[in-house]
């Protein structure tokens, strides 16, 4: 209400709602496979092609052949065609460890027990990251594009100071190609350029018991490849107040200026792993069990510690790795925030045998397309299969950043798979027919446009709103946003005025979304007709939101008209 003086006159009000627009968090997507390098199962949020294959590697070398696996094809489609960020949690078969560094320290006044002043230990994991060994013309003889080495320039005695550079293992010194460099750093556990403050010392191990991640490490990594292991020879307060070296003996505790490698790591690919890859997934895939998954899977199913709205597992299959998949649709299930795209059966499927492999299957929080597809793959330029859910990210990426998550992704418009060459099968009218009906999205093959995804439904039996992606994926978006409103309101008096504020928050959201085009209506009850005092002497506060989805066109009828010379056409 207005406030008013005694005599006439305009007084102005200044009301600030600009808090209610906030938008929705945007999570991204998830993806759980085997990568080349890489810290194994601690899941990594990554936000572009470039730094996945930085930290994760896109290649490698088994029998003497190059691979890629599913995980970093799938990942190049998502950034490929817009998505935002991505989390990869990398699993292995075996046992994978870091590889450390060696150091020199300088002087004969130093250490004499053959330590080094301090450690490195590289954040990827594997023999891949190992490189020690002897320097031919400036380059390691082991080293890669995949592992990295390290350099000490500027070691300076009177301030106890030096940089650490981390470069490429395949540079050289007369080009180097230096990832990351942390400048002016010392031994001083005491000074605010501490070795282990600036780069880090932190490292995240998964406990099965708990089923969660824990972090050992005094300091956050600021470096993406490598962090403190161990600082062997500190120099607690190496100036005193006069500015002069306090021990003498903290010079020989430097290190020298000069180049070094990375060794002792331990795990590999498999040998043989080219018989499981690409259409020869079976029961192994990519040279891993699915029990390989569980621990991942496992610490994806809380959704408090991990938050995404896609989740994809390229290379495992309903067919082959049944137990993991419906642990993984129970997670989702559970967690209710987020889209399962799983694929359904081996590359030796037909529309016959993937139907009877979603009939084992009834969610509205997972989706599966078919058939598999041919395709380049990015990283060694060679034509290989891949089950649809390696392309899949990349429309579900485009259909966001050009529409919306309530918009379907498919069609012509937002469906297309340009990356893709041909679908293993050219289905017939009646193949997608017998498709659709049991809630498979096939992949069509177009006379103008290529393969295109031509369905977007969900696993789900029953025939409801439920049962198309675009649905689910705007109820994912409401409740992930209006949750988070309503844990601001938990421990708040439940009063009208609190009711109040919820609903007018929660207001602009959903008309954003309906002038968006996502819903056709909705309406929001909070006030005493289902918050009376029994209600609130319970300590509950209840909100009832009514929704209207927008539905979408995919059965278009078109009616064709002859008419007589001279007719009139209909008004």
């Amino acid at each position: 209400m207005a406030n008013f003086t005694v005599s006439p006159g305009v007084t102005t009000n200044e009301l600030d709602q600009t808090f209610l627009t906030g938008q929705p968090v945007q999570a991204g997507a998830a993806i759980i496979g085997p990568t080349v390098k890489g810290p194994v199962e601690v899941p990594t949020l990554v936000t572009s092609y470039s730094q996945y294959t930085s930290l994760f590697g896109d290649s490698f070398v088994s029998g003497g052949i190059n691979y890629s696996y599913l995980t970093s094809i799938a990942a190049y489609n998502y950034f490929n065609y817009g998505g935002s960020s991505l989390l990869v949690a990398r699993v292995a078969s075996g046992t994978y460890t870091s590889a450390t560094s060696t150091l020199i320290p300088t002087g004969s006044s130093g250490p004499t027990t053959g330590l080094s002043p301090f450690t490195l230990e590289t954040i990827s994991q594997g023999i891949i990251m190992n490189n020690s060994g002897s320097e031919v013309s400036g380059s390691l003889v082991s080293g890669s594009k995949d592992n990295i080495r390290f350099e000490i320039t500027n070691t300076n005695t009177g301030s106890g100071t030096f940089n650490v550079l981390i470069r490429q293992g395949n540079d050289t010194i007369n080009n180097k190609n230096i990832l990351e460099s942390f400048n002016g750093v010392n031994l001083d556990p005491n000074s605010d350029r501490f070795i282990s403050l600036v780069i880090g010392d932190q490292k995240l191990a998964y406990n099965s018991t708990n089923i969660q991640m824990e972090l050992s490490g005094s300091y956050p990594n600021n470096s993406r490849y490598v962090r403190v292991k161990a600082v062997n020879y500190p120099t607690p307060t190496y100036l005193d107040s006069n500015g002069t070296v306090s021990n003498a003996l903290y010079t020989g505790s430097l290190p020298a200026n000069g180049s070094g490698s990375f060794g002792g790591a331990t795990g590999t690919v498999a040998s043989n792993v080219g018989t499981t890859m690409y259409e020869n997934i079976t029961t192994t895939t990519q040279g891993l069990a699915a029990s390989d998954y569980d621990k991942m899977v496992a610490l994806f199913g809380n959704k408090e510690a991990y938050q995404f709205n896609l989740l994809f597992t390229p290379g495992l299959l309903n067919d082959k790795h049944t137990s993991t998949v419906s642990t993984i649709i129970s997670n989702t299930q559970n967690r209710g925030d987020n889209l399962y795209v799983l694929d359904l059966i081996d590359y030796s499927g037909t529309v016959a045998t993937t139907i009877t492999q979603a009939q084992t299957r009834n969610t509205s929080y997972a989706a599966s397309y078919w058939p598999w597809v041919r395709i380049v793959d990015p990283a060694t330029g060679k034509q290989v299969w891949v089950p649809a859910s390696t392309v899949i990210p990349g429309v579900y990426a485009f259909n966001d950043k050009v529409s919306a998550p309530w918009f379907a992704p498919a069609g012509i418009n937002r469906g297309g798979l340009s990356t893709v060459l041909q679908a293993q099968f050219k289905l017939t009218q009646a193949n997608k027919d017998s498709l659709y009906s049991n809630n498979i999205n096939p992949l069509a093959t177009l006379p103008r446009n290529g393969v295109v995804v031509f369905g977007q439904k969900t696993l789900q039996k029953q025939a409801s709103a439920l049962d198309r992606v675009n649905v689910r994926r705007l109820m994912i978006e409401m409740k992930n946003y209006i949750r988070q409103i309503a844990d601001t309101v938990v421990f708040e008096q439940n009063t009208i005025a609190t009711r109040n504020s919820f609903v007018a928050r929660v207001t602009p959201f959903l008309e954003g979304i309906q002038q968006k085009q996502g819903l056709y209506a909705y309406k929001i009850i909070m006030d005493e007709s289902n918050n009376g005092p029994a209600v609130i002497d319970q300590n509950q506060l209840v909100g009832q939101i009514y929704i209207q989805p927008t539905r979408t066109a995919e059965f278009i009828s078109l009616d064709f008209i002859l008419l007589p010379t001279g007719a009139e056409f209909p008004g």
